[in-house]
């Protein structure tokens, strides 16, 4: 008969609320298959009779016959007529799989591509997923009309019933393309028809397609310095070097962007809140970038990432409106604008470009869930999108303005806070003689998110600091972090 463990082992199998879902002779089964393959039942070692083994796990033996037939057929055991069942002779050549055995000197280093490991090194792009104040870039969720989404998505399945339960498009639903098509046109100044528009999972996703498909590895992209670390990241995972040019109050310098001498496959811009100093891209430069990429034949990639949430007068229009040389790529996503679990983005691509980049699109994930595309289409053209906007953006003209407060109340003598004129978070420079690290440090551990201006510099930083998120915290939440902030900075 089986040790006391290896019963109790079983046991945990059958309980465990992870394989609720399993039949009950599965849940044997794998029970056993991991004992073997632990090495705990090694080769020839008998197994308890099925009615044994039935009785000791107060099953019927019906179970155990079923388990042990599942496991004779994978080639874990072996059943004798008269003798009974044992663990097969083949398991021998297997190696243990128990964590527990394996030293630290035998655990392996990853074996990964030159790719691969810039891709590692680079520690990947870690969202605040949790509200913590005050963490950037994260949209209110408790405001959220939940009630009309669910009916929506309820309209939905009424409307389309399994159909929309079947695989989208790769390009995304005509539906919802159609529907982005009309809401950029109108709202952003576009020029989109839903055939160039592609539907992906989020606004990265867009980066990495554009930097593998656009652009081979040694070629040059300009970026704005400083920029945001994702788009940094996308493109020297995909081998490409960046150009960086800097910035002054209006936005991208010209005079800098020209006097470039590598030439570049693209330029990467934020121009309606450039992120993360919050500067809006003038309209006289907007279009010497439109001059700048036609003259070198070169790509305008715009992520107009936060655009809905701009706070003073009307927004300009966005480059790709702009552009009569159609060499612009426009990024959107729905993540900021409603609620960051959503994960759907889009793109507005040249005619040229629509068909290839959807094409590649299916190398990674294939397709945005369908339920999810048309509620959004829905959402839309009920005129719910543009209602919750305009909410939205009156809640967070408040907030910054308290922030901005805040901070000029209780952190005046440590940081210089930069209002923007859009977006979800505001820019504050340290003043000298403070670390950038150890406040942010000290900070992370009285559970305050605060993002480093210095690491979204290509070139020597211009001042350190931290972006502070406004947007996802109420007035009391700020209140709290920014006390906490100041008794902090008072003991650095």
């Amino acid at each position: 008969m089986f040790k006391h463990a290896q019963l109790e082992t079983v046991k945990a199998w059958m309980i465990d609320p992870a394989n609720g879902s399993l039949p009950l002779h599965e849940r044997i089964q794998r029970a056993l298959r991991s004992l073997i393959l632990e090495g705990v039942l090694s080769h020839g070692k008998p197994l308890p009779a099925s009615r044994a083994l039935a009785a000791s796990l107060n099953v019927s033996r019906d179970t155990i016959e079923a388990a042990y037939t599942r496991l004779h057929a994978e080639g874990f055991i072996e059943r004798h007529t008269g003798k009974g069942s044992f663990v097969s002779a083949s398991t021998r050549f297997l190696k243990s799989h128990s964590r527990q055995r394996q030293s630290a000197a035998e655990v392996r280093e990853p074996t990964l591509s030159e790719r691969g490991n810039v891709i590692y090194k680079s520690g990947g792009i870690r969202e605040f997923s949790l509200p913590r104040p005050l963490a950037p870039g994260i949209p209110e969720t408790r405001l959220f009309p939940v009630h009309t989404w669910e009916r929506l998505e309820r309209q939905v399945l009424k409307e389309y019933r399994h159909h929309a339960l079947e695989q989208s498009p790769p390009q995304g639903t005509e539906r919802l393309r159609r529907a982005i098509a009309e809401y950029v046109n109108l709202e952003r100044g576009a020029h989109a028809t839903p055939e160039r528009i592609i539907i992906l999972t989020s606004s990265q996703q867009a980066l990495a397609l554009c930097s593998h498909v656009l652009m081979d590895s040694g070629d040059a992209i300009v970026v704005e310095d400083p920029t945001y670390q994702g788009a940094q990241k996308a493109f020297k995972a995909a081998g490409l070097n960046t150009l960086a040019v800097p910035l002054d109050e209006k936005g991208l310098s010209i005079e800098s962007l020209n006097a470039l001498t590598e030439p570049a496959k693209a330029i990467y811009l934020t121009p309606s809140h450039q992120y993360p100093t919050g500067v809006t891209l003038s309209l006289d430069r907007r279009l010497a970038v439109i001059n700048w990429a036609n003259q070198h034949q070169a790509w305008i990639i715009e992520d107009d990432y936060d655009s809905e949430f701009h706070y003073e007068g009307k927004p300009m229009a966005c480059v790709q409106g702009l552009d009569a040389f159609n060499r612009t790529i426009y990024i959107g996503t729905f993540t900021k604008s409603l609620f960051p679990g959503l994960r759907i983005a889009y793109m507005i691509v040249p005619e040229e470009l629509a068909e290839p980049l959807t094409m590649a699109r299916t190398l990674m994930d294939g397709h945005t869930a369908s339920i999810t595309q048309l509620t959004v289409a829905k959402f839309l053209e009920g005129g719910h999108f543009n209602s919750y906007v305009r909410m939205m953006r009156g809640v967070y003209v408040a907030r910054r303005d308290k922030l901005a407060s805040l901070i000029e109340q209780y952190l005046a003598d440590f940081v210089v806070g930069i209002t923007p004129s859009g977006g979800m978070q505001m820019p504050c420079h340290l003043k000298d003689g403070l670390s950038e690290a150890a406040i942010a440090t000290a900070a992370r551990r009285a559970g305050i998110d605060m993002l480093r201006l210095t690491g979204l510099y290509a070139s020597q930083p211009a001042a350190a600091g931290f972006l502070m998120g406004f947007a996802a915290y109420t007035e009391k939440e700020m209140e709290e972090a920014v006390g906490k902030l100041a008794a902090l900075f008072r003991l650095a």
